[in-house]
């Protein structure tokens, strides 16, 4: 189960897996990133962008699939993601899970945060 609060409302997804897909403020190419929840934290599986820039490198292991950089990072598993949006894009982040989406942070300092739901709460 994953949680998302922001705009101070907490939205909650059955799911296992998610999207979260962003525009870069600087170089205004997409981004995507998969991750998985784990018993261990919030795992990245797969990152994705649509070109290569200033603070947005493909991994040494990327592959060009269908206009897309695609790899997956080492990163070890994150408690927690906090999002925030700079408002330089105009847009914030696209979190998708299950089949829904929701726009978060698309306000400028309006940080949103993504955990896995401690269900015994």
């Amino acid at each position: 189960m994953i949680c998302v609060l922001a705009a101070g409302k907490t939205i909650t997804f059955a799911a296992a897996a998610f999207t979260l897909t962003w525009t870069h403020s600087i170089e205004r190419t997409r981004w995507q990133e998969t991750w998985s929840v784990t018993p261990t934290g919030l795992q990245l599986t797969e990152a994705r962008v649509k070109g290569s820039g200033a603070g947005m490198e493909p991994g040494d292991d990327a592959v060009l699939k269908d206009g897309w950089w695609v790899w997956r990072p080492r990163l070890a598993p994150q408690e927690r993601l906090l999002l925030a949006a700079s408002g330089a894009t105009g847009e914030g982040w696209t979190f998708c899970a299950v089949g829904r989406c929701a726009l978060i942070g698309d306000r400028p300092a309006d940080a949103a945060v993504v955990t896995a739901c401690n269900v015994h709460d």
